[in-house]
């Protein structure tokens, strides 16, 4: 990503709805896989850190990141070392040293993604579950993906591919950021028609925020009773055996 891509996610990723509202939807999903006390867990692609504190609510938490500074800034901020490894295949990790690996937005950014799958299940532990998110729908294509240097957007069905070809039992595979996907389509589609080239993640006002960030987190409750059949993003929960 562009430098200033790592800047913009420091000083947005605690307090923006979009990454407050995932992290309420993924605290809820991994605490339904019933993590050993003892758990290690990885973060693969942890950026600005601000998954961290969430992750370590359910074990022991590593953390890897290709980005120098991105590293720097974690271990200020944060207090957690972060190793430097690139995927699919420069990780600082023997195999199977994980009971859970988690990528949140990372797999998009990578050229070979099915290989990154497969490195990712790699690392873990019989039992150990692989958990992603990623961007949906390649028709919603933006100025927003290239700026974050995304190569790709998925379907939920090609996401369970590449966990079944990397020898994952897909426990759980879902749209979500469903309630706001209308409004938030229509706009990117119009922005795409009349070539306008805005952020898309800029902070809204202090009441903009709770509002959007209450309807984005009470997709937490929804999914864990199933799936939504659209949304913004897609995640994925492998279990390898």
């Amino acid at each position: 990503m562009e430098r200033v891509i790592y800047e913009r996610l420091q000083a947005l990723e605690q307090d923006h709805w979009w990454f407050a509202g995932r992290r309420a939807i993924l605290a809820r999903l991994i605490s339904d896989l019933h993590l050993p006390k003892d758990a290690r867990i990885l973060e693969a692609g942890c950026g600005a850190g601000g998954n961290l504190k969430l992750l370590s609510r359910f074990g022991a938490v590593q953390a890897m990141e290709p980005d120098e500074p991105s590293r720097k800034y974690v271990a200020e901020h944060w207090g957690v070392q972060v190793d430097p490894g690139f995927l699919p295949d420069r990780l600082p990790y023997p195999p199977e040293s994980f009971d859970a690996v988690c990528c949140f937005d990372v797999i998009e950014h990578v050229e070979q993604d099915r290989e990154a799958v497969t490195a990712l299940t790699g690392l873990l532990k019989p039992g150990g579950h692989l958990v992603a998110t990623v961007p949906a729908y390649q028709w919603m294509w933006s100025h927003h993906d290239e700026l974050h240097h995304h190569k790709r957007r998925y379907t939920l069905g090609e996401m369970k591919r590449l966990f079944a070809d990397a020898g994952l039992k897909v426990e759980r595979a879902s749209y979500f950021n469903s309630l706001l996907f209308p409004l938030a389509a229509a706009v990117r589609v119009t922005k795409n028609l009349l070539g306008l080239k805005g952020e898309d993640d800029a902070m809204p006002s202090m009441p903009v925020n709770r509002i959007l960030h209450g309807l984005f987190a009470s997709e937490a409750g929804w999914l864990r009773r199933g799936s939504l059949p659209f949304g913004l993003s897609i995640v994925v929960i492998g279990k390898k055996a």
